[in-house]
């Protein structure tokens, strides 16, 4: 996973497998974005490398979730693969997960890969 940040946005990379081995690193992740950025706004998750996202990863989204709207922070399900739409249409969890306002989105968008970049 690599993050790139803004002061108001982060994009975090989800790559290879999102499943029991590797969903605490990213609930990790995303909550240590919400403690060292306070003024974040937007996290964009960009899932264009996604290869395999099981029940533990779809549990995991949705805890990032419940933190993202606790927090007051806006989440965005980017470049979502079509077995990550086709996982949250079978369990429901779409509209949940993916519906967001137009405004939402265009107000901030993902930072460039060329801004602050952690690893």
């Amino acid at each position: 996973m690599s993050v790139a940040t803004t002061a108001r946005s982060a994009c975090l990379r989800v790559a290879g497998e999102l499943d029991y081995e590797t969903t605490n690193e990213f609930i990790d992740t995303v909550a240590g974005l919400l403690t060292s950025q306070p003024a974040l706004a937007h996290v964009h998750l960009d899932f264009s490398e996604l290869a395999f996202c099981d029940s533990a990863g779809l549990s995991g989204l949705l805890l990032v979730h419940r933190r993202m709207c606790q927090a007051g922070v806006h989440l965005h399900l980017d470049h979502r693969p079509a077995h990550l739409d086709r996982i949250l249409q079978i369990t429901g969890t779409f509209e949940h997960l993916v519906a967001t306002s137009p405004t939402d989105a265009a107000t901030v968008g993902p930072p460039s890969p060329g801004e602050s970049r952690v690893r």
